[in-house]
């Protein structure tokens, strides 16, 4: 039995496979198990931020797993208090949580904004507004919090406490401000909502109501965050620091992790007991993320992300099919004027470039570590597509 078709006997049938087997990568290429080779647009959905098997990358995870493989949280690891003291520098947060995935990140966010507000204000003070077309992940609690109906399906009773507010519209936050909200959730770029950027007022505004009213402000920087978009947090860019912050996708190169990181504000929130996870801060991981961290960060890197973007969006604007581009950086949505986006990908798949997409739209990670020749290998297989 071949890999598909053991996948598909075997693998809940929980996501709309492309016939390609990904059998080996280096850099921004990926080589099917026929030996056919793909230019990565699409890193994962973000994942892989320096590319495939990135040689530091791949030196320090090789390595950690050598020496030591995992370590229960009641003892302490040097990878994981490296990876802790560098975002702490990197970031300006004041402690941090480490788990799997940016949906677990997200719910230990929930979980800091309603203790927080518990422990001050008493326990009728528990509603986590979102906004309308978001995406906060798929357990139940993200579920709630996510703002898109199709996700409300199937898998009710819904965990209470979430109310949706409609993005870039303050008038219609402030009206669910009812005295029991305790955290307001973000994404200042909504990725699977159409990779839609929000206006820079707006989230300043929210900022200042969440400072006044002492509501959490929470920003899901799960796909924005790690250089993305141009900015180690897409945060910066909007001149404003989250009490709580998400991570999760791209720092971890490639490995399973996400971390909560929280402000001055909420650093004493979670206590021995109150949270926790069995692998979150697992050595190999966090190893992984601090090479990941070591490049994104180093000198000139994060410079030459705004020059790919630059550069690639440019290019991007000359292809008569695409009639709008959306995100900020190396997020990019591309509006298409007469083809449908999940076709163009399968295609796109076929030639030999990998892209994704987000609701209507052709979406684009690449990874960080793209050079300026693949991005004209990928483009010229674009334009074909599209043409």
């Amino acid at each position: 039995m071949n890999t598909i078709q053991a996948t598909d006997q075997y693998m809940m049938n929980a996501f709309g496979r492309i016939p390609l087997v990904e059998a080996a990568g280096h850099n921004c290429t990926c080589t099917d198990e026929n030996g056919k080779t793909y230019i990565d647009f699409g890193s994962g959905i973000g994942c892989n931020v320096l590319g495939w098997c990135n040689d530091k990358w791949v030196d320090a995870v090789c390595a950690q797993v050598k020496s030591l493989q995992h370590a229960c949280n009641y003892y302490y690891t040097q990878p994981q208090a490296q990876l802790a003291e560098s975002l702490a520098k990197i970031t300006g947060f004041s402690k941090m949580f480490f788990g799997n995935s940016g949906a677990e990140a997200n719910e230990c966010a929930i979980k800091v904004a309603r203790k927080y507000s518990s422990d001050r204000y008493g326990k009728n003070r528990g509603t986590i507004v979102s906004l309308v077309n978001s995406f906060h992940g798929r357990t139940l609690a993200t579920l709630a919090a996510t703002g898109q109906d199709v996700f409300h399906q199937y898998f009710y009773p819904f965990p209470s406490g979430h109310v949706f507010a409609k993005a870039n519209d303050l008038d219609d936050l402030k009206s669910k401000l009812d005295g029991t909200v305790c955290g307001i959730m973000l994404e200042v770029i909504q990725g699977e909502g159409g990779v839609c950027a929000l206006d820079k007022e707006y989230v300043q505004a929210v900022k200042e109501i969440c400072d006044n009213e002492d509501i959490i402000l929470i920003i899901d920087e799960v796909q924005t965050g790690c250089g993305r978009t141009g900015t180690f947090l897409a945060q910066e860019q909007f001149g404003i620091r989250a009490n709580v912050t998400t991570l999760a996708k791209a720092i971890g190169g490639g490995l399973p992790i996400g971390i909560c990181l929280a402000d001055e504000k909420t650093a004493g929130v979670i206590t021995p007991g109150t949270h926790g996870s069995t692998f979150g801060g697992n050595p190999v991981v966090c190893a992984g993320a601090n090479a990941v961290i070591e490049q994104i960060t180093a000198e000139g890197f994060l410079d030459s992300v705004k020059e790919k973007a630059a550069y690639l969006r440019g290019e991007l604007e000359k292809i008569p099919e695409i009639t709008g581009l959306t995100g900020i950086g190396m997020m990019i949505g591309m509006t298409l004027k007469t083809k449908n986006a999940h076709d163009v990908m399968v295609a796109a798949n076929d030639a030999g470039l990998l892209v994704l997409t987000a609701k209507e739209k052709l979406r684009l990670l690449p990874p960080l570590t793209i050079t300026k020749e693949e991005m004209d290998a990928g483009l010229a297989i674009l334009r074909k597509v599209l043409s």
